[in-house]
Order: structure tokens, then C-alpha cells, then sequence
């Protein structure tokens, strides 16, 4: 049976939540969640991955998801940009986290991608993008419409309250950051996406609702690094539970050969 241990990281005096599946290794897992996720959201996620794997997981729950602390508000549309540039790395410095494979979903994929791009951090030894966000499409821009619609007439707020204490805040932080007309401005990763230096995978579902197959596309093109793309046929936004077996298999075949590239050679 895989551990799991709670803890508490004190950032910017802001209190996140955090978790460790299995025992610490080098490198570590560590995972980047969506939108509206938090570290109960990833569900049997983390410990199935760390059994396959071998390695330690780590996620954390980013300011106003989950039980972490509020974030500041109104949410600012570089949103994703701040996390990735004054968060990521100060979390990996509080966990004490040395080489790391950033895996990453939806919003949490964007972050993991920007901060690979966007800064020299040599801990960081891949990249898992599942459903990323490069830039913002029309099909998405929808779908986030249409959750406000659930969220304000369905039964999606009961729902998001069983996970989230600042439930209002997160919501329409998100949806009103994604639906503002200048955030397709605001998030235009090609920059970023040419300047990351390590391999990437990507994990996409031919279903999903929150982006197309432009989304996997853009990396495959603005990438000057090796980038694999795994369709999953019938897939959704959230691939990594919808099919889970061949998600966990490309996951763990892509870390299974960094980590044979990094062994000294004998």
C-alpha cells in the first residue's frame, strides 16, 4: 500500500496544502493540478502513479484550491504566468525536492510549461502535460461559458464546495480571468514553449471539450525539444482518470526512459 503524508507549506505567508505518495525520490513526481483541482481532486491518481512508477509523488494544492489559504483578489489574467514565476520553484525549495518531472493537467499544465520556458531551474528534468492550455480557443472559451451556467444554475457550486473552502473566489476567479477578452492576449505560450529545454509528453483526449488538437499541435511546432503527443481515443479534459490505464503507461514508459538517460553509464 502506498503512504501518504500531509503537510503544510508556508509560502508568501500563505498556507498550501500538500501531499507525498510513497517515499521521496530523486527525481520526484510532482504534480501541477487544473483549474479548479486541488490535491483531493487528483482522486487515486498520485498513489496509483507512484506504485507504477516506483518514485515519489508530490502535489500541493495552489493558493484558493483546495484547504489551502485564499489568494488575493480580483485574480489578475496573468494568473497562470505569477504561479509559474513566484510559486513553482519556491514549493519545490520548501519540499525539499531535487531533480523533478513536472506533471502537470489543464491549467496545471500551462504553469508547468511556463516555468520550464520561463526559467533555468536544472531540477526539472521533463515535462507530463496532459490536456495543456497553449493558447485560448473558441471551443474553450464555450465550455468555460457553459460551467458558469452549471455553476450558477446547476448543481456544479454543491459539487466544487465539498473540496473547496473559498469555493465563490475560486470560481469566478477562473471562469472570470478565462472569459475576459483580453486573456487570449495574455496567454500565448509560443515564447515559452521554445524555450524549454527538456523532454515533453504530451497527453491529450480526442474528446475534450476544453481544447483541440491545435493545442497539442502548437507544442509539436513551436518546440525545439523532443515532444511526444499521446491521443487517447474517447478521452475528455481529465484523460489521466477517463482512460487510465494507457495515460499511466505512457507516463510511466516516459519516465522509466529519462531516468535510464540520466544513470552514469557504467
Amino acid at each position: 500500500m502506498i503512504s501518504e503524508t500531509r503537510l503544510i507549506l508556508d509560502i508568501d505567508g500563505i498556507a498550501l496544502e500538500a501531499c507525498w505518495w510513497g517515499c521521496e525520490s530523486d527525481p520526484t513526481l510532482v504534480l501541477l493540478h487544473e483549474g479548479l483541482g486541488s490535491v483531493g481532486l487528483w482522486r487515486d491518481f498520485p498513489a496509483r502513479l507512484a506504485a507504477r512508477t516506483g518514485l515519489g509523488v508530490f502535489a500541493w494544492s495552489r493558493a484558493g484550491h483546495g484547504r489551502s489559504g485564499l489568494a488575493p483578489s480580483p485574480r489578475p489574467l496573468n494568473y497562470l504566468h505569477l504561479e509559474a514565476e513566484r510559486v513553482v520553484g519556491r514549493v519545490l525549495d520548501a519540499a525539499g525536492i531535487g531533480r523533478a518531472i513536472l506533471v502537470g493537467h489543464s491549467d496545471g499544465a500551462t504553469i508547468a510549461a511556463l516555468y520550464a520556458g520561463g526559467t533555468w531551474d536544472p531540477r526539472v528534468r521533463g515535462l507530463v502535460l496532459i490536456a495543456p492550455h497553449y493558447f485560448v480557443e473558441t471551443v474553450t472559451v464555450a465550455a468555460i461559458a457553459a460551467a458558469r451556467v452549471a455553476y450558477e444554475e446547476g448543481g456544479l457550486r454543491q459539487r466544487m464546495a465539498r473540496h473547496h473552502d473559498g469555493v465563490d473566489e475560486l470560481f469566478h476567479g477562473w471562469n472570470g480571468a478565462w472569459l475576459n477578452p483580453g486573456f487570449p492576449a495574455v496567454l500565448d505560450l509560443h515564447g515559452h514553449i521554445a524555450h524549454i529545454r527538456v523532454p515533453i509528453l504530451q497527453i491529450q483526449g480526442t474528446e475534450d471539450m476544453y481544447g483541440s488538437l491545435d493545442q497539442p499541435r502548437f507544442a509539436e511546432d513551436a518546440a525545439y525539444c523532443p515532444v511526444e503527443t499521446v491521443m487517447l481515443a474517447g478521452a475528455g479534459h481529465a484523460p489521466h482518470l477517463e482512460s487510465p490505464a494507457p495515460a499511466m503507461d505512457a507516463i510511466a514508459d516516459f519516465v522509466e526512459r529519462i531516468a535510464a538517460h540520466e544513470k552514469p553509464a557504467r
